[in-house]
């Protein structure tokens, strides 16, 4: 390992979130400070629903997000704040709380780390297919969440327009296209 961790202390916790300050040394022996985000794992979902006539659309979440101070389009994604929980079952949960729809085919794709510069946190990402739609229920501070139905070719156009600027949203999206090139391969 390059950098040796000298000392480490929690500075701040909440329900969701933990920060922590290491003190660490390089392989070089210089000295420095790690501020340390640590969340437990998400999970985020492509909900992707295939019509008779061959038509393709994606489920997103709007919503505000404070910390950028706006409202946008997103995959549901979120985590239940448990270190140990099964990704399928999160994802699943996560989707029907959100969206109100069960998936009969939930594929993952992969496990990302999510801004992995400042943030320990696994996201799981997941394929959602063969959808049914329910009764949403969101958590209280998801009270504003709307659902949107857009086709393949409107979520890539909102990507590129900078509408979508969630970088999960858009990682998820490019691991499921090189996923679809690849023929699905099985996991």
């Amino acid at each position: 390992m390059s950098i040796k961790t000298i000392s480490s202390r929690e500075v701040y916790r909440n329900p969701w979130t933990s920060v922590r300050e290491d003190v660490i040394e390089r392989a070089n022996g210089q000295r420095g400070i790690y501020g340390v985000i640590d969340k437990d794992p998400a999970s985020i979902i492509i909900p992707l629903e295939k019509t008779p006539e061959g038509e393709e659309f994606l489920y997103l979440i709007e919503q505000f997000r404070y910390t950028v101070g706006g409202r946008f389009a997103e995959f549901p994604q979120g985590g239940w704040e448990q270190a140990d929980v099964d990704p399928e079952e999160l994802a699943r949960g996560e989707l029907r709380e959100e969206t109100g729809l069960v998936a009969e085919q939930m594929t993952m794709l992969s496990t990302l780390q999510i801004a992995y510069g400042v943030m320990n946190q696994k996201h799981h990402v997941f394929l959602a297919e063969g959808l049914k739609h329910g009764e949403a229920e969101p958590d209280p501070e998801e009270h504003d969440l709307v659902m949107k139905r857009v086709s393949v070719a409107e979520f890539e156009r909102m990507v590129l327009s900078g509408e979508i600027v969630d970088n999960c949203s858009v990682a998820a999206w490019g691991l499921y296209k090189i996923w679809i090139e690849q023929g699905r391969p099985a996991r």
